[in-house]
C-alpha cells in the first residue's frame, strides 16, 4: 500500500464538467425564450457547481413551481409578493434554513433567466423577519462526537488487536469494522463534513516519518473551486487507515467505499448520507448515552469543543476546521465559554459555585 502515490487527476469519477446543471428542467415551458436561457445558463454552469448545490437547485425549484401551480401564481418571473406568500406557508411546515434556501434558490433561478431577482424587495424581507420572529435564527447543533465518545466506538468496533492481526497479514477481520473505524478517526481530526470525508482519496495521503500523516481535501463547502487545504492525521488515526486499506486491498481511487453483503469492496466513493448512519451505528454498539442521535456534523462540533477545552484560540479552531469566519466555531463553544465566563467566575468569588 503506497500512501502518497499521486492521485489520478483525470479520474473521470472527480470530473466536475460531467455533471450536468438540470436547473431548467425543474420548470414549466413559461415561454421559449425564458427556457432558452435557462438551457443556455445551465450549459455555461456545467462543472460550476457542487453536485448537492445542483441537486438542491432543482429539488427547490420544482417545490416552488408545484406551489405556483397550486396557487395560481406566475413562477417566472415572479414578483415579490409571491415569493413573500410562497416564504408565509412554507415556513409554516419546513425549517428556517429550508426556507432560506428556497429564497436563495429563486433569486438563483431569476438570475439564470436574466431576470431582475423578486428577493431583493422589501416585501420578501418582511417575509423572512416574519418568519424569524415566529421561528428564531437559532439553528439546532448537532450532537457532538467528543474524544471520549470517539475512544469507546473505536474500541467496540476495532480493538487494537485486530489491528495487529490485519497489520500481520491476517485477513479475517470484519471489514466494515475497519472501515468504520478509519472513516470516524479521520472524521474526528480533520474536522471535514461528511461531503468531505466521503470525496478523500487515497492518492492524497501521505505519512511522515513520526507515524503520523496528511490528507489532501482537494475540495470543500467553503473551497468550491478546489484550492485545497491540508489537514493532520495523529499516529493512531494512520493506523486505523492503513488497517482499512491493507484488509480490502486498495491502492488507489476512494478512500472510504461502500461494501457489500458479501463483503465485496465497491470501486465507487461511499454516499455521504452513510457517515451519519455509520455515526449512529457505532455509537449505539458502544453504548453511549446521547441527548440526541450524531449525525454526520458530529465529529467536527465534537473536536471542535475538544479543542476550546484544551484552551485553543479561536484563529486555531478556525484554520483547523477552514472556517471562513468565527460565527460557527464560536457557537460550537459557546457553553463552554459560559461555563468559562465572567458569571462564573463572580459566582466562584462569592462561593456559590
Amino acid at each position: 500500500m503506497k500512501l502518497d502515490t499521486p492521485d489520478p487527476a483525470s479520474d473521470p469519477a472527480r470530473d466536475a464538467s460531467s455533471v450536468p446543471v438540470p436547473l431548467a428542467e425543474a420548470l414549466p415551458p413559461s415561454t421559449d425564450l425564458l427556457v432558452e436561457r435557462l438551457e443556455q445558463h445551465a450549459r455555461a454552469a456545467r462543472g460550476a457547481f457542487a453536485d448537492n448545490t445542483v441537486r438542491a437547485l432543482a429539488a427547490d425549484s420544482r417545490v416552488f413551481a408545484a406551489w405556483c401551480r397550486e396557487a395560481g401564481r406566475a413562477m417566472l418571473p415572479a414578483t415579490p409578493d409571491t415569493v413573500a406568500a410562497f416564504i408565509d406557508v412554507q415556513a409554516e411546515i419546513k425549517s428556517r434554513a429550508t426556507v432560506e434556501r428556497y429564497r436563495s434558490s429563486i433569486a438563483a433561478l431569476h438570475r439564470a433567466a436574466g431576470l431582475p431577482n423578486p428577493c431583493a424587495d422589501e416585501i420578501v424581507r418582511l417575509a423572512l423577519k416574519r418568519m424569524n420572529r415566529v421561528k428564531g435564527r437559532r439553528q439546532k447543533q448537532a450532537e457532538p462526537l467528543n474524544r471520549g465518545s470517539i475512544e469507546r466506538m473505536l474500541t467496540v468496533k476495532t480493538p487494537e488487536r485486530l489491528h495487529r492481526r490485519v497489520l500481520e497479514g491476517e485477513r479475517d477481520t470484519p471489514l466494515i469494522a475497519l472501515r468504520n473505524a478509519a472513516l470516524v478517526a479521520v472524521a474526528y481530526d480533520t474536522l471535514l463534513r461528511r461531503s468531505e470525508l466521503v470525496s478523500l482519496y487515497i492518492g492524497d495521503l501521505h505519512r511522515s516519518a513520526d507515524g503520523s500523516g496528511t490528507v489532501l481535501v482537494r475540495r470543500s463547502k467553503a473551497d468550491q473551486e478546489g484550492e485545497g487545504a491540508i489537514k493532520y492525521l495523529a499516529p493512531d488515526t494512520l493506523a486505523h487507515v492503513e488497517a482499512w486499506l491493507t484488509a480490502a486491498g486498495l491502492e488507489s481511487g476512494p478512500l472510504f467505499r461502500p461494501l457489500t453483503k458479501g463483503g465485496q469492496v465497491g470501486a465507487n466513493a461511499l454516499g455521504d448520507k452513510e457517515v451519519a448512519r455509520m455515526f449512529r451505528n457505532l455509537a449505539t454498539a458502544a453504548g453511549l448515552k446521547l441527548p440526541r442521535l450524531p449525525s454526520g456534523h458530529s465529529t467536527r462540533v465534537g473536536a471542535t469543543q475538544d479543542m476550546f477545552a484544551a484552551g485553543f484560540e479561536l484563529l486555531e479552531v478556525m484554520q483547523a476546521g477552514s472556517w471562513k469566519t468565527p460565527a460557527m466555531p464560536a457557537r460550537y463553544g459557546e457553553r463552554l465559554r459560559a461555563q468559562r465566563g465572567a458569571a462564573r467566575k463572580l459566582a466562584t468569588l462569592q462561593n456559590r459555585a
